[in-house]
């Protein structure tokens, strides 16, 4: 499959997650994104139980190559260079200023390839009382609004997974495409900033723009409620999610259902307006109605009669399900720790998904190919 990114290299100075994260959504488009690491210990997300192969690096790193330079030491600091040279992108996500005491800053950089596009990641953005604090995913999405969001009132607990760092990565690959486009028309490179603060804050649009137009501060219960999504548990302990938006036929199909045809005559259900004004009244209705039948029944019933529904679903269910199958969703390469399962990019091209997958590499797996060294500096 001919991916269109295929004559694009990379290199990533990343760690943890954002950096990484906006490398691999390029590698998953075919360019060659080459991981320059730390000798001896690489990307600190690598350790993991004796070993430099977590699962967390996992994800992040796959289709990547690695090499490992200190670019502190003339000498591998002469062979990035020469990897600079005809390099497309450069992708680091440091805080301010480090880039610089390693020799990688865009003003370097760019007097090597004029060319070349030049993407910085920070956690709080490169001026500002904030831009020397450090910024992991939690701080991210507190220092947004976007945590507030998540956040049950009468039990706060953090929860999820790491949504900003990872939207950081996606918003940086999008700004990188961008200036690659850019480059077509004026031959020059580019530098492209981003940080967490800012991308969870464009993230968190909707709840900008509610205050900012019309003074709404919104909590963790304003979308569900407009929405009016739900979960319910069913008579096997199991969860089921319903969205049910504005169209009425949802609700007249859902009263059908549940074998209650008088319900939307109950005042709580008489209109939209009328069911976010009594959202848990609405849940108090219908959490022991869900609870009489198994997750299975109602899940086949519901779509029977096309009201939105899905099952809260494990990672197991997702890949043992008929859909992910029929998508093919999971795919499977070689790999040094064994066989390497992953989940497919979402994207297809003509027609054409992208079933092939290459493993992350081991650390310095790649310096024999890229820089003439014999062999990695670690085994795994």
């Amino acid at each position: 499959m001919a991916l269109p990114l295929a004559d694009i290299k990379v290199l990533e100075m990343g760690t943890f997650i954002t950096g990484p994260a906006a490398g691999m959504m390029l590698a998953d488009l075919g360019a060659t994104v080459i991981k320059v690491e730390q000798p001896l210990t690489g990307d600190p997300f690598r350790a993991f139980r004796g070993q430099l192969y977590a699962p967390h690096f996992q994800t992040w790193n796959r289709n990547k190559k690695s090499i490992t330079l200190d670019t502190r030491t003339a000498a591998d600091r002469a062979a990035f260079d020469a990897q600079v040279a005809d390099a497309d992108v450069f992708i680091q996500n440091f805080r301010p200023g480090v880039a610089k005491k390693l020799g990688v800053d865009a003003e370097r950089l760019h007097a090597i390839n004029p060319r070349l596009i030049y993407c910085s990641i920070s956690g709080f953005g490169s001026t500002g009382p904030d831009r020397d604090r450090p910024a992991f995913d939690t701080v991210a999405q507190a220092a947004s609004g976007f945590l507030r969001l998540l956040l049950n009132p009468a039990r706060p607990r953090v929860v999820g997974p790491a949504v900003a760092d990872v939207m950081t990565g996606f918003y940086a690959a999008q700004g990188i495409l961008a200036a690659l486009h850019d480059r077509h028309k004026t031959g020059r490179g580019r530098l492209v900033e981003t940080s967490m603060f800012e991308a969870m804050c464009h993230f968190n649009l909707d709840d900008f723009t509610h205050l900012l137009s019309d003074k709404q501060l919104m909590g963790p219960y304003s979308r569900p409620h407009v929405s009016q999504s739900y979960v319910f548990q069913c008579s096997d302990g199991l969860w089921l999610a319903l969205h049910m938006s504005s169209p009425p036929k949802f609700w007249e199909n859902l009263a059908i259902a549940v074998d209650r045809p008088d319900m939307l005559g109950l005042p709580a259900f008489a209109s939209r307006d009328a069911r976010i004004a009594h959202y848990e009244d609405v849940v108090a209705y219908l959490a022991p109605v869900f609870a009489t039948r198994s997750r299975a029944e109602w899940t086949a019933r519901l779509t029977e009669l096309e009201v939105p529904n899905a099952a809260v679903a494990t990672s197991r269910e997702v890949l043992d399900s008929p859909q992910a199958h029929a998508l093919q969703l999971e795919i499977t390469a070689p790999g040094p720790m064994g066989d390497f399962r992953t989940i497919r990019s979402p994207l297809s091209f003509d027609g054409e998904r992208a079933l092939t997958v290459t493993a992350p590499p081991l650390l310095g797996a790649d310096n024999a190919a890229i820089l003439g060294r014999n062999v990695p500096d670690v085994a795994a």
